[in-house]
């Protein structure tokens, strides 16, 4: 039976305040007291280290974050250290998986066939690497792949590289593999939209995983106070 999301675009909002809403959001979904949801999300500059992660895979200085307004927060996601930042598009799909297969390697697969699918459209040959998570192509990883399952309800998610401060990954081993560089959208077309490239990947996650979606207007974000402007 096709599933039905609602979506809730949040705009940019700070790392911490999007994963405790997440967590909420997980254990209501849990309780069945939600619908399986999509959030939409920026966020400032932020380093994310996974429970398979190291602080040795950040290489910058504590000044150099301070200066740069990066912050660090260990999560609960798998993984290992990865970057969110303007220009990058983040998605939090809250799933009951027991709905999708009951399967985690199956989900993650799903996942990146709908990123693979997105960058596809916009002239981006993808693909995945044996052995890895995420979405590959000829110039690196376009897309980071990290989720948290708890009662077999999902959160975190997918992170894609549209036009991103390039400078903020060079201050990380990304997802703690060495030798391996990072790509971007806009480095093969220039002048993609990133609003274009959200509507299709939205579309894709939906039809890769069987679903339909109604976007919502979450007013708790305002009453939480955690909407930043976009220019943040």
């Amino acid at each position: 039976m096709r599933q039905e999301w609602t979506l809730c675009d949040l705009g940019c909002v700070e790392y911490h305040a999007a994963w405790d809403l997440q967590e909420r959001m997980q254990q209501e979904r849990r309780r069945n007291e939600r619908s399986d949801m999509l959030l939409v999300v920026r966020h400032p500059p932020v380093f994310t280290i996974g429970r398979a992660g190291s602080r040795r895979h950040i290489l910058a200085s504590e000044e150099v974050l301070a200066t740069e307004g990066i912050r660090v927060w260990e999560v609960d996601r798998g993984g290992d250290v990865t970057y969110h930042g303007p220009g990058q598009i983040v998605v939090y799909p809250i799933l009951d998986l027991r709905q999708y297969g009951q399967d985690l390697h199956a989900y993650v697969r799903s996942l990146e066939e709908a990123l693979i699918r997105t960058v596809g459209v916009f002239g981006v040959p993808a693909r995945r690497e044996p052995g890895l998570t995420g979405v590959w192509t000829d110039k690196g990883k376009i897309a980071a792949i990290g989720i948290g399952v708890k009662g077999w309800v999902s959160m975190h998610g997918i992170a894609l590289n549209v036009r991103p401060n390039m400078n903020h990954f060079r201050m990380i081993v990304p997802c703690g593999i060495s030798g391996r560089p990072v790509d971007w959208l806009a480095q093969w077309q220039d002048s993609v939209v990133e609003e274009e490239v959200q509507d299709c990947l939205l579309q894709n996650l939906a039809d890769v995983l069987d679903a339909t979606y109604e976007e919502e207007v979450f007013h708790e974000t305002a009453a939480a106070g955690m909407a930043k402007d976009q220019g943040a």
